[in-house]
């Protein structure tokens, strides 16, 4: 049962304007137009739920869409379909030839900063309520709005640098446009954030929802931004840059506390079953808080998702009327395409049967076409791998009959899990010198997906044998050896779930990861090329986003500099 259906459609019809649909701008220039002032309205717990229900509702605008979906690509496994025809959406966002007016990139703009401003809003009028210091549920929502405050920084941190940024609401409008903050103060307020929500939100267990925020989902986004904090950015003097060792052991330090508290605490772990009914589970409607740490929740019509639909196989529309089709499993357009040199990188017998259960859940290849003549869905391989695309999201997996738009799915956006809390733990604790145990925490992840449990970057090669040779990490020694193991575990695991992009950045790799796989891809059979981004991707340039144009000619404080490169 999807936990915010009902509560979504109450949120709209009661709140009207004032959470659902009003802009940055708005939110941060003027009292809102709604059927409640705001001291009418925080006035009780249950409409103080819906204030920060308003907050998730900007998640859902996000991450349901394609437009939202095309800011995880390219990297070295994603890549958007079409080729180099330019859309002013997902194609020139994934191909690296955005411009400043891309609609797709001012979408995420206005939709990251009325994340962050409907969280200022509900912060500061919860604490301003006067049960607040007594009353836990008040407590509470400020702490699970702090959580999405603090998902919304360090999504405008890791995608634009140093932006205007501001944790109070503003009710005037002279007060609504602000210089750039620095991007390691922004990483200090979401890190301040999630510990403070952390010791307010209790732990999940077996009968907490996944959509719902908790302590487990607040230490992981915690650790994302740590390693975040620790890594290469493109400093605004177009260099890429990271902290001092000292900070970083700092942030590695704490990454892996956060990672003791988990292992104290013992509920998270792997789905029951495996890795393939891990994500049928979610393309089955299936709420699961052991691995799935958090959800961004989609259930139509109150809420459109477009999991498996634009990320996922292609589907054919059925070819009959609308009451008939859809009886059917609707249809999708496969939006993005897998680099398909992947496929070979996980680990396979002889004759070429998967070990690795990742695979053939990661990697689709095929497609449904309509038959006429059949009246129904038939399956289409492709041998060749230009037409392979993201399978952990399919039409197919839904249930037998749930079909309720063509277009939609209601299938959940899981946003943090706990394959990558362990990965993450993995990697904080090969930087800090003690290899051994991350060895031991990559065969964790391993092990649930039926590889081979290996403890050296030798073994790790000799039983994948199509790994490339990387041209970084290559020093020999042994935190080398293993970056260059996480290198390929992050990407086996976690392909298409929207991390790989910023691992690539962080690390300061982006650009030979792209040159590497561009060299020579069955992407790029044939006459026209499909995987663009290593031909345009451009160092010093590409590792930030573009600040929208309106926002430049509207902010003065701006100087009408936009980031390096654009």
């Amino acid at each position: 049962m999807k936990l915010y259906s009902s509560i979504y459609f109450t949120l709209m019809l009661t709140i009207g304007c004032s959470l659902m649909s009003v802009s940055c701008r708005d939110i941060l220039s003027e009292t809102p137009e709604s059927y409640y002032s705001r001291d009418d309205f925080f006035t009780n717990v249950s409409n103080a739920e819906m204030a920060v229900t308003g907050i998730m509702q900007s998640l859902v605008t996000l991450y349901g869409y394609e437009d939202g979906q095309s800011f995880s690509a390219s990297d070295d496994i994603l890549y958007p379909s079409g080729g180099a025809v330019a859309d002013n959406g997902r194609r020139d966002v994934g191909n690296y030839v955005l411009t400043v007016t891309n609609k797709s990139l001012e979408t995420l703009w206005n939709g990251k900063y009325e994340q962050l401003n409907r969280a200022n809003y509900a912060i500061q009028n919860i604490e301003l309520m006067k049960d607040y210091a007594t009353d836990a549920a008040l407590q509470r929502l400020v702490a699970e709005a702090k959580f999405l405050r603090a998902q919304a920084s360090l999504d405008l941190a890791r995608y634009w640098g140093d932006v205007p940024y501001k944790t109070t609401y503003s009710s005037k409008y002279e007060d609504a446009y602000q210089l750039r903050t620095d991007r390691d103060k922004i990483y200090e307020q979401v890190i301040n954030d999630l510990n403070e929500a952390k010791k307010i939100l209790p732990w999940a267990d077996s009968s907490t929802s996944p959509e719902k925020i908790t302590q487990g989902a607040v230490r992981a986004l915690l650790m994302r931004a740590l390693l975040s904090r620790a890594g290469y950015s493109l400093r605004m003097d177009g260099t890429l840059q990271r902290p001092e060792e000292s900070v970083r052991q700092e942030c590695y330090t704490a990454v892996i506390d956060e990672w003791e508290e988990f292992e104290q605490n013992g509920y998270h772990g792997f789905y029951d079953g495996g890795f393939e009914a891990l994500f049928k589970s979610f393309s089955e409607g299936i709420l699961n808080s052991k691995e799935s740490l958090f959800e961004v929740a989609f259930s139509y019509p109150y809420t459109k998702g477009y999991w498996g639909t634009y990320m996922g196989p292609a589907v054919a529309a059925p070819n009959l009327p609308s009451g008939e089709a859809q009886k059917y499993m609707g249809r999708a357009n496969g939006s993005f395409r897998v680099v398909p040199e992947w496929r070979g990188f996980y680990e396979a017998d002889s004759e070429g049967n998967a070990i690795d259960q990742r695979r053939d859940v990661a990697i689709c290849t095929y497609q449904y076409i309509w038959d006429n003549e059949l009246n129904t869905h038939v399956k289409r391989e492709d041998t060749k791998g230009r037409n392979w695309y993201p399978g952990k999201w399919r039409r197919e997996w839904t249930p037998s009959g749930s079909n309720k738009d063509l277009n939609c799915t209601d299938i959940n956006y899981c946003m943090l899990r706990y394959a990558d809390v362990v990965l993450m733990a993995a990697e904080a604790y090969n930087e800090i010198g003690n290899t051994s145990t991350a060895w031991s925490l990559l065969n964790e992840v391993r092990k649930r997906a039926g590889a081979t449990e290996t403890n050296s970057l030798d073994e790790y090669r000799r039983v994948q044998p199509n790994l490339y040779e990387l041209p970084f990490f290559n020093s020999g020694d042994e935190k080398d050896n293993f970056r260059i193991a996480l290198y390929w575990e992050r990407g086996l695991e976690l392909a298409f779930e929207g991390q790989r992009k910023y691992d690539l950045i962080r690390w300061g790799v982006m650009a030979k990861a792209l040159k590497l796989f561009g060299e020579d891809t069955a992407a790029n059979s044939g006459t026209n090329k499909a995987y663009l981004a290593p031909d345009n991707f451009r160092t010093g340039k590409h590792e930030l986003l573009p600040i929208p144009l309106d926002e430049i000619q509207a902010n003065f404080k701006l100087e009408g500099k936009n980031n390096p490169g654009y």
